[in-house]
């Protein structure tokens, strides 16, 4: 702090920095990098710090090409659809965080994720040539087998580290879904993201590069396993990482509730009406001469200042003495400080996460096999305690959404609906995997589980069932306190318990286990293709192809959620079927999709919808109802388009 007002310059490169972190290099506008941040053709110079790699400027493009992927929903997969707010969807994460943007840009409060550690053994999907062109790319992470799964040959490529660009693979496969995946984080949003050695170092300034280096907020030692390996040549490692950052300086204070064990210092020895409290320093930390005086007893004893004083003012000593804060102790040779427990807003975290309050692997592997039979169907799960205490951190909010596009065991979703179920929570999940084949070998395999994305979903499945008997159990206690309470004498005391235990009750009832299962898969509409040359008779084929543009396979269900998407409207949104048309969030867009006559528009207009889209094809050989339609509309104030 210098006095100064920010000059409008500094104004408009702070706004810059908040919109764009990527395009500043050590505090200043890289213009290079903000042209290809805009898509501009890159050419990077030499003599300036800077982030590079082989295929950075392919990521861009990957990054900056748009997707004409849609999601479709399975309802036949799901659990409580048309109620959860809930959402797994099966699919490869980049194209679907694409998919994304619109209905969730600036909705997502947490960001988990745990990707591939890149550790010389896994496959990931990457631009494994950098001339590959969007067609071949698409066409590669398309490649299914026979039955219509993602098969390991087309889409994944194993990055060994032989590879020559071992680690610029990885980074390519990073960037752009860190990009996107900032886009959907509120301003007041966290990402966490779980790493080890191998690429936290590259990690840590890829997310500089992404976030800006500002928005770093730590660097979190996790200890994932207590056991010690014998068997490594230098040492046994038994720690991860956490790195964490911040969209905005928006986010608040970070605390962790209270424990037993971090309340236990306190007490109430003098009966102080303002509770439990414990002794504090008073000490000042730096010497000041204004800060070293004696204190008078009420006895008139004398307290000399320690070496480098006291920690406030006399004045603010006698205010702090008269209003109860300082006492002295019973021989007046010290004063004591005191710190009142209903004043501490939680524990402020370390970077050290170890211990029973965190999980370690081990922990992880026994909630899967509690819930698999004890079948062990991962190699390195992430306990569902790790991502609980990660949420913990926003203690006055306990209704976000919380985004995770490497499911991979499903531990998220088992996290966001435990907690829930804990502190009466309404947290919603948005998880992500990609539908890929569990090896022949695995024991995943062996027990049925074609995919990976079917091990998330029946674990999701499962833990629901788990926490549904444990709600049953804690709601039969619950009545029974209702019911001795009401046998009772009413008091005030009383029937303040007995209404919050009708509202725990409620609560408890109303816990949401389900989720609504969407795939990702190929729009409903045709995608214009672009003709190469002059080619005429290509170009009347196509024209020919769009004399209606709704694909073969289209229906028309799949067709609403792809238009919900479009338009921006979440997942989530209410859908209501009226006569042959869809009304979406009471009316605030209509689909109309099966048939339109003047009385469907008339009833369309008396819903009275800020936006309708419909089907071209309804109006064909009716041009005039086409024109009235679109001036109705217009009258009325209402967009109105038609595909």
């Amino acid at each position: 702090m210098d006095g100064k007002s920010l000059t409008p310059q500094e104004i408009k490169l702070k706004q810059l920095q908040e919109i764009l972190p990527e395009a500043f290099s050590e505090g200043k506008v890289d213009f290079e990098k903000l042209k290809a941040t805009l898509g501009e053709e890159i050419n990077f110079s030499n003599e300036r710090y800077v982030l590079n790699w082989a295929g950075k400027s392919e990521a861009f493009r990957v990054l900056q090409t748009p997707s004409s992927k849609t999601l479709i929903p399975a309802k036949d997969e799901s659990i409580n659809f048309d109620e959860t707010e809930n959402i797994f969807i099966e699919g490869e994460n980049l194209e679907v965080l694409k998919v994304l943007q619109k209905s969730y840009f600036g909705k997502v409060k947490m960001i988990y994720i745990d990707p591939p550690y890149n550790t010389g053994n896994d496959s990931f999907i990457y631009p494994d040539k950098f001339s590959e062109t969007k067609a071949e790319y698409e066409k590669r992470v398309g490649d299914k087998d026979e039955e219509g799964f993602m098969t390991k040959d087309g889409m994944f490529k194993k990055n060994s580290k032989e590879n020559g660009q071992y680690h610029s693979n990885w980074m390519n496969m990073m960037y752009p879904r860190l990009f996107l995946a900032k886009n959907l984080l509120r301003q007041d949003g966290v990402i966490f993201i779980s790493i080890d050695d191998n690429e936290v170092h590259n990690l840590r300034l890829l997310m500089n590069e992404v976030f800006g280096e500002e928005n770093f907020v730590a660097n979190v030692v996790w200890k994932h396993t207590e056991q010690s390996k014998n068997d490594e040549r230098f040492f046994s490692r038994q720690f991860n990482y956490q790195l964490v950052y911040k969209k905005t300086d928006d986010v608040p204070s970070f605390r962790f509730p209270r424990t037993i064990e971090d309340n236990k210092n306190y007490s109430n020895p003098d009966n102080d009406s303002n509770g439990l409290w414990r002794s504090g320093d008073v000490r000042s930390p730096n010497y000041r001469k204004t800060l070293c005086f004696d204190i008078r007893t009420p006895n008139g004893n004398s307290i000399s200042p320690p070496k480098n004083g006291w920690r406030w003012s006399e004045e603010t000593i006698k205010e702090k003495i008269e209003t109860g804060e300082i006492i002295f102790s019973d021989n007046e040779k010290k004063i004591i400080r005191k710190i009142y427990l209903k004043n501490q807003d939680g524990r402020i975290p370390e970077n050290l996460w170890q211990g029973e309050l965190f999980g370690t692997t081990r922990a992880a592997n026994s909630e899967i096999k509690e819930l698999f039979k004890n079948s062990a169907l991962f190699d390195t799960p992430k306990p569902k305690q790790l991502i609980k205490r990660m949420m913990q951190l926003f203690p006055n909010e306990t209704d976000f959404y919380v985004l995770d596009f490497f499911l991979g065991s499903g531990t998220t979703a088992h996290a966001v609906m435990d907690l829930n179920k804990e502190d009466g929570g309404s947290r919603k999940y948005i998880c992500v995997q990609l539908p890929e084949l569990c090896n022949e070998k695995s024991e995943a395999f062996k027990e049925g589980y074609k995919t990976i994305a079917d091990i998330s979903k029946e674990r999701m499945r499962r833990a629901g069932v788990k926490i549904q008997e444990e709600l049953k159990s804690e709601i039969i206690k619950v009545e029974s306190d209702i019911k001795k309470l009401n046998g009772e004498l009413p008091t005030e005391e009383t029937k303040a318990e007995l209404e919050n235990l009708k509202s725990q009750i409620e609560n408890l009832k109303s816990q949401d286990l389900g989720f609504k299962v969407l795939k990702l898969s190929d729009s409903n509409f045709k995608q214009w293709q672009q003709i190469k040359g002059n080619d005429a008779k290509a170009l009347e084929e196509q024209m020919k192809l769009f004399v209606d543009p709704v694909s073969k396979n289209a229906t028309t269900e799949n067709m609403v959620y792809e238009l919900l998407l479009k338009s921006g409207k979440d997942l989530n949104s209410k859908i209501e079927y009226k006569a042959q048309y869809y009304c979406v969030n009471d009316s605030e867009l209509v689909l109309m999709l099966e048939k339109a006559t003047q009385d469907i528009i008339d009833s369309v207009l008396k819903e009275q919808p800020r936006k309708v889209v419909a089907l071209d094809r309804l109006f064909k050989g009716n041009d005039q109802l086409k024109t009235n339609t679109s001036l109705q509309m217009k009258d009325a104030g209402i967009e109105f388009k038609t595909i």
